[in-house]
């Protein structure tokens, strides 16, 4: 919860990658969160009102992903929105002549979008739900201590700075404006 709303404000891409990890916490105990509490949340320590309220968050969310339909695979809307806003930033973004870093990371991220999507045969979903699917994997490969090939760490690398500089932009825009 605490570091949820740390990511949202500082980094959107971050946040995006938690919240998927957190829906995937909530899965791996059925969205029960008596046995989250005995498993994980215990750890933290927490006292009073803190405990309450991080217990509730969590409770709010599985109660989320229930009447959304995602107990199982899938995304909460709250996600899926986060999406949305980041897709449309990201076609402002190409459109405008006032940002080429951007548009030359995104080019140098396309060959490997590309082959993402006909590799996952995930071509109906947008462009950046592919990164972030990406993304995701790696961060599960590396907590499982698998191994990733040279070549996926070079279009993980591009893919990384594309998808960073898209949240930075978005930051910016959510703190002072973006004049596209």
């Amino acid at each position: 919860m605490i570091i949820a709303q740390k990511l949202k404000e500082q980094n959107v891409a971050e946040y995006l990658l938690y919240m998927w990890q957190v829906e995937d916490l909530l899965r791996s105990v059925a969205l029960d969160v008596d046995k989250l509490e005995d498993s994980y949340l215990s750890r933290f320590q927490l006292e009073g009102e803190q405990k309450a309220a991080l217990r509730r968050w969590y409770d709010d969310l599985a109660e989320m992903m229930r009447s959304e339909g995602v107990a199982e695979t899938g995304h909460l809307q709250i996600c899926k929105n986060v999406l949305i806003w980041l897709d449309d930033l990201h076609a402002r973004l190409m459109k405008s002549t006032k940002f080429p870093y951007y548009s030359a990371a995104y080019y140098k991220a396309l060959p490997f979008i590309v082959e993402l999507r006909q590799k996952s045969g995930t071509q109906n979903r947008s462009e950046l739900e592919n990164c972030f699917d990406a993304l995701y994997g790696l961060m599960l490969l590396r907590l499982q201590g698998k191994p990733v090939s040279e070549e996926t760490k070079k279009a993980m690398d591009s893919i990384s700075t594309f998808i960073g500089m898209l949240s930075d932009y978005y930051k910016k825009e959510k703190e002072e404006g973006l004049d596209l």
